[in-house]
């Protein structure tokens, strides 16, 4: 028996690994909730990182992986082929947008990062990508060359090689005032292309332009529509293929089945995973069959990736979301937890700005006079959560964003609970901090 006092002591698990907020022993987890080795039950609104979207173990994907273990558990595809993974192929093509009809199956969003990279450059015959500041893309070596949400995933490595090049992301709250975000953000984002080919790299040498089509780990930053149509419109000028990373946003996460859909721009190769598979590992690069028929047959290939008892739960996944309506119901209940927490910003000074898209919501924590990050206060406030039985995560280059994406089963009920506790937790933060709460006059 595990002594939960003493483990973390022995040093047992990298610290890079397991020194993490909150690091909480559990026993067990069932729909929303976590159950502590105390018995005490914990609301998840991180649902394993935006991971088991149908929250968790939903008997259809236990009882899917079940079925699985009876029948077959590891492949690999390529040397035996096997029903799981051609039936996920189909079901993954009536949710992707025109043309993504074509996969290869991975472990992890960084692999599918890898993968989605390596395809553009092979088709493409070209060396240069370019991504964007906040995004974060993985920390393998290729895709960490991509990642700028933190610049300590990258030190004292020697990332990119001069392979890469980052342009800003669109941040909407730090438009000027009375421009319009849609024109402003596009205008920028062309100029900034535009800088990028007459000095850095010109455009017949730029392989790929890949993004998060909303920043996750960056700070759930959700970008204009018009920002997203103009950087299609110069991939398309320039015959760069566009990559959208959906490891975080995909399934349902910001009200559809990928951001593609929601903002109506759909890229050249789409990578994902997290929520494919309701918590375990998967992950896909997708790509047109004409684009993938590119790729020379053995030169991308994988032991583990669209594992039989993966891809079982993944289909179990998809028909759950589908049969569930949990989809619709992260963009209409996604709606409403906005505007709570829009309410609660009007209540607390330590709030600043207040964003999200579908079941991605983000809460600022910041310094009330000078409106600087306050990654500090933030994490005290998550502590204070915990102790009162809810769990959030944090985010944003300084760790300021409160990161708070619940299943997408969860009801209204649940949603109140959660920020209700978030309420009382930045209240008492503030007591302690002698700040008094805003006076709202209506």
């Amino acid at each position: 028996m595990i002594d939960w006092n003493t483990i973390n002591e022995e040093g047992l698990l990298a610290p890079t690994m397991a020194k993490d907020f909150p690091n909480l022993p559990v026993v067990k987890s069932e729909g929303l909730f976590y159950i502590g080795v105390d018995g005490k039950k914990y609301l998840d609104f991180t649902s394993g990182i935006a991971t088991e979207n149908t929250g968790h173990r939903h008997p259809k994907v236990i009882a899917a992986i079940k079925d699985q273990v009876d029948h077959l558990v590891h492949g690999p595809i390529g040397i035996i082929n096997y029903e799981s993974i051609m039936l996920l192929a189909k079901k993954l093509q009536t949710i992707l947008p025109d043309p993504l009809n074509c996969f290869f199956f991975g472990n992890s969003g960084a692999e599918a990062i890898e993968g989605a990279v390596k395809l553009a450059r092979h088709v493409t015959k070209r060396p240069y990508v370019v991504s964007f500041l906040g995004g974060f893309h993985g920390r393998t070596m290729g895709a960490l060359s991509l990642t700028t949400s933190k610049s300590k995933y990258r030190k004292s490595l020697p990332v990119g090689a001069g392979m890469t090049y980052q342009l800003p992301y669109a941040q909407v709250s730090e438009t000027p005032e009375g421009l319009d975000p849609e024109v402003y953000w596009s205008q920028h984002v062309e100029k900034d292309f535009e800088r990028l080919f007459n000095h850095q790299a010109a455009p017949d040498e730029v392989a790929a332009v890949i993004l998060e089509p909303v920043l996750g780990e960056g700070g759930y930053v959700v970008p204009p529509k018009a920002w997203l149509e103009k950087i299609r419109e110069i991939c398309n000028e320039h015959g760069i293929l566009l990559i959208f990373d959906e490891v975080q946003t995909g399934f349902g996460r910001t009200g559809d089945w990928f951001a593609a859909n929601r903002f109506g721009v759909t890229p050249d190769i789409m990578a994902i995973a997290k929520g494919i598979a309701s918590g375990l590992p998967l992950s896909a690069t997708v790509a047109s069959k004409e684009l993938m028929e590119q790729w020379a047959i053995g030169s991308h290939s994988t032991t583990f990736g669209g594992n039989p008892i993966a891809c079982a739960a993944a289909c179990a996944t998809i028909d759950v979301l589908k049969e569930e309506g949990m989809v619709e119901n992260a963009r209409i209940l996604g709606e409403y937890a906005l505007s709570k927490l829009m309410d609660l910003k009007e209540k607390h000074p330590v709030i600043g700005n207040v964003r999200g898209i579908g079941m991605m919501l983000g809460i600022e924590i910041v310094q009330p006079e000078s409106g600087e990050p306050n990654g500090d206060g933030l994490m005290d406030i998550l502590e204070k959560c915990l102790h009162k039985g809810v769990i959030y995560y944090l985010s944003g280059n300084k760790g300021e964003v409160i990161r708070m994406m619940p299943p997408l089963n969860v009801d209204r009920e649940h949603l109140d609970m959660g920020i209700s506790l978030l309420d009382e937790a930045i209240t008492e933060y503030e007591a302690e901090l002698g700040i008094g709460q805003k006076v709202l006059v209506k």
